[in-house]
């Protein structure tokens, strides 16, 4: 054997062997790609999409600590101070289809009270698509005409019920005009009453829906709207008309609400008052005294001092002659941070006596 042939069967050979040595390598596999939160801003802000989906996520809340003095709620009222503590949980979710956004809002509370009270309150859980909402809010009766004040004690004259399920349609011309019409359930279940037979709050085997419609306005500052709403229990209902007027300097409110039946309170015209509010040193207890009677009128000036500080007064009148004033001062040091101030007067007429309260609210938002 030459050398040459010697060379060329060695290549041969190791060409063999290398060949053996690369299949047998081990292939690390591709990593998988991440995917990074995206921003939704289709939905407004703090949305973001849920990875792997559509849908568009916005987490919020809001931790409110307060202590109180006396009740506006309650003349009789016997603690002189008190804490109270809420955390509250926001999930909104947004998702675009053919007929518009889908979305959610839930909203869950928390709140701790002097003496180890403590309550857990799913508050808002509904759907929206289209202009329609169904689920669990406030009524139509205050959403759509607007809430008595930016005051804390808002309600001490009863402006409308609150956290219901309901079956809502919302119409919005994009001309100024705007409706409402909502189907509202009526809680029905045992037969119960309150403030001495007055208010039929429930009835057995009750199964019609309470029904609020409404109609708006706006047009630069201005703004009007009406509502109505009908206790298909009680078979009276109430209507509530408001003007709203922002001037630059101050925004002002004026609203009225009529009754339909003044001897009687129900869901639209009913009463938060405890009954002491319309019972005679006798004991007898006149119901209707502790709401609106035939009608009731509130109104309400906010000033913005600057871009941290603004004062609200609210004053409420009704025809059983209960008065209520109150007056707060919203102070921000710093962006989602609020300190409020309030104080609240109520006169009682049947009663003859008057109440004085007070609350300090730190509340952090995000």
């Amino acid at each position: 054997m030459n050398i040459k042939s010697l060379l060329i069967g060695s290549a041969a050979a190791f060409s063999v062997v290398s060949g053996a040595h690369a299949a047998d390598a081990i292939v690390a596999a591709e990593p998988e790609p991440l995917e990074y939160v995206r921003i939704c801003d289709a939905f407004g802000a703090g949305y973001f999409f849920i990875p792997g989906t559509e849908t568009c996520l916005r987490v919020g809340g809001k931790v409110r600590t307060e202590g109180q003095w006396k009740d506006p709620y309650n003349r009789s009222s016997s603690f002189g101070t008190k804490w109270h503590t809420r955390a509250e949980l926001n999930l909104n979710t947004a998702t675009d289809t053919e007929y518009g956004p889908l979305k959610t809002e839930t909203i869950v509370r928390w709140d701790w009270n002097d003496g180890n009270a403590t309550s857990t309150n799913l508050l808002w859980a509904y759907i929206t698509l289209g202009g329609f909402t169904v689920g669990k809010t406030d009524s139509q009766y205050n959403q759509f005409i607007g809430y008595a004040g930016d005051v804390i004690q808002d309600d001490v004259i009863y402006d409308g019920p609150y956290e219901l399920n309901q079956l809502t349609y919302n119409y919005d011309s994009g001309t100024g005009f705007t409706g409402v019409i909502s189907l509202e359930d009526s809680n029905s279940g045992s037969t119960t009453s309150a403030y001495g037979g007055s208010w039929q709050l429930s009835e057995a085997n009750h199964y019609a829906p309470n029904v609020v419609a409404g109609l708006g306005y706006k047009a630069g500052a201005w703004q009007f709207r009406v509502v109505g709403g009908y206790d298909s229990i009680v078979e009276e209902g109430a209507v509530k008309a408001r003007i709203d007027a922002d001037f630059g300097v101050f925004s002002a409110f004026l609203m009225g609400g009529w009754n339909t039946d003044g001897s009687k309170l129900n869901q639209y015209a009913g009463s938060n008052q405890n009954v002491s509010a319309c019972t005679t040193s006798s004991g007898v207890v006149h119901g209707a005294d502790c709401g609106w009677g035939d009608w009731a009128v509130w109104g309400g000036v906010g000033v913005p001092i600057n871009d941290k500080l603004k004062w609200n007064v609210q004053l409420a009148y009704t025809d059983s002659k209960i008065f209520e004033a109150t007056t707060n001062v919203k102070f921000n040091p710093v962006k989602n941070l609020l300190i409020e101030p309030e104080v609240t007067y109520v006169h009682y007429d049947l009663p003859g006596d008057d109440s004085f309260s007070g609350i300090l609210r730190f509340e952090r938002t995000f």
